[in-house]
């Protein structure tokens, strides 16, 4: 069988809870109705999923081929000049790390966090040292089949543009870079929203990291509001003012005949986007 990307939400939409879904164990029943094949369970105000319930979503994916990986918590700074602050973020790594283990997934979604009042290449730097030494702390309690993947970030004031993303990715050949691709709109104020934008992204990933790694990337997709300052906040597809469009991103995802998982990140739609994306994948796979 020809592997195929993947396509999910991230946490649960409005109408997963209106329909009388109650736990988030429901969500891969819930997504195969979709045609869906990955979530990706939210962390990221502290990932405090038990052992136990973790099991039990990894089995109920597992029954509906569903293929899950976790957020990390939101208030991880790789580059924090507080060296408390980075001892913690290697704990929240190492937690979502056990977490998605416990779950039978393997990808880890992490904000690299502020500049910690560095340069953007000390940050770069600091960030970089950060993320070797979560992976040592994860390779030690034997966990070295989780993939870290750094996320390109919306805010101008952060630390995670994509050549930021993809230098912390060469440091590690199994660190994988998840790219959102709202965020990198925001951060260029409409720039990353056409196919020509699109391509130059993924050509750079390729480039710098691989075809082989490229072509299994992690990517966020939304519709973003942006300011002066970069993100703002999430949209459904329903908006027409702000990109990105996912059309072309589709299109060139199928024409590579790349597989990587696309987590759809829209406000409160995830679910029913998820799906758009994914049929816009198929479509072109299709006519390919």
């Amino acid at each position: 069988m020809i592997r195929q990307a993947r396509f999910g939400p991230a946490g649960n939409s409005e109408e997963f809870f209106a329909s009388g879904c109650k736990s988030t164990l429901q969500a891969p029943e819930w997504l195969s109705r979709f045609g869906l094949t990955a979530y990706e369970y939210q962390g990221g105000h502290g990932v405090n999923i038990s052992e136990e319930s973790a099991n039990t979503l990894g089995t109920n994916a597992g029954r509906y081929g569903i293929a899950l990986s976790v957020h990390a918590p939101y208030y991880i700074s790789l580059a924090s000049d507080d060296p408390v602050k980075r001892d913690n973020s290697l704990r929240y790594i190492l937690q979502s790390a056990r977490a998605v283990t416990w779950m039978g997934g393997s990808r880890i979604v992490v904000h690299p966090g502020g500049l910690g009042g560095l340069s953007r290449e000390g940050a770069a730097r600091l960030a970089g040292d950060t993320l070797k030494r979560a992976q040592e702390l994860i390779d030690d309690e034997g966990l070295s089949d989780v993939r870290i993947c750094p996320e390109t970030m919306g805010k101008l004031n952060q630390l995670g543009d994509l050549e930021e993303v993809i230098g912390l990715c060469e440091l590690d050949e199994r660190f994988l870079p998840c790219v959102d691709f709202g965020h990198l709109n925001a951060r260029t104020a409409g720039g990353v929203n056409a196919r020509e934008a699109f391509e130059s992204v993924l050509d750079r990933i390729a480039d710098r990291l691989g075809e082989e790694r490229a072509r299994e990337i992690h990517i966020h997709f939304s519709k973003i509001e942006y300011t002066n300052a970069g993100e703002k906040r999430h949209l459904t597809f329903q908006d027409k003012q702000y990109g990105p469009d996912p059309e072309p991103l589709m299109e060139l995802i199928a024409e590579r005949g790349w597989t990587p998982t696309v987590i759809c990140e829209s406000r409160g739609t995830q679910d029913i986007d998820a799906r758009a994306l994914k049929l816009l994948y198929e479509g072109f796979c299709i006519f390919k």
